[in-house]
């Protein structure tokens, strides 16, 4: 039986390990990685957003999991989860909506690995947690995050303002979803 939890033909998604941690806090305090974020993590915040990934996908059975990839191994997370804020567009302010995201180290960018990674979330999303519509957003100038929601094949659905940073360059996101029908898809 596979330790993998989630595996595609160059991808394996998985429950976060100790040594997953270095790796971890390396790439959250990479100013490249974290430029459409707020800010860099310092180590101890970093091993702590781990932790906390770790404990809701065991307690929850579903959420980020660690992303190893070949030549690399740990290679940062993908995974889904519950926004911490109620997205204040139209038709998304009213019901609870699932997030899909990922953080990948520098090392593993520009390989589609974020891409084929999600795809088997997504699945996972529609048919067992049987989600109607996901959601994924990120701030208007991180085009590397929207290219992979377009080959996910979200769609745009409008822009807002991050009620999480106020007065914050960052402010400005884009909100891409799944499009009508994607849950009845097969």
């Amino acid at each position: 039986m596979s330790s993998f939890m989630f595996e595609g033909p160059r991808v394996r998604l998985r429950a976060w390990r100790d040594d997953d941690l270095p790796a971890f806090a390396a790439l959250n305090a990479d100013p490249e990685v974290m430029r459409y974020l707020k800010a860099p993590l310092a180590r101890e915040d970093s091993d702590a957003m781990a932790r906390r990934m770790a404990e809701r996908l065991q307690s929850q059975g579903w959420g980020h999991y660690a992303l190893d990839v070949p030549g690399l191994g740990f290679a940062g997370f993908v995974g889904l989860s519950v926004p911490p804020f109620t997205i204040p567009l139209p038709g998304f302010d009213d019901a609870p909506q699932l997030e899909i995201g990922w953080r990948l180290a520098r090392a593993a960018w520009g390989q589609g690995y974020a891409s084929e990674a999600a795809r088997l979330l997504l699945d996972f999303a529609r048919d067992e947690l049987r989600r109607p519509r996901i959601v994924s957003f990120t701030t208007v100038g991180n085009l590397k995050s929207q290219a992979v929601m377009q080959r996910l094949a979200l769609a745009l659905a409008g822009a807002f303002d991050h009620p999480n940073l106020p007065g914050h360059p960052l402010q400005p996101h884009l909100l891409y979803c799944t499009p009508p029908g994607w849950s009845r898809a097969a």
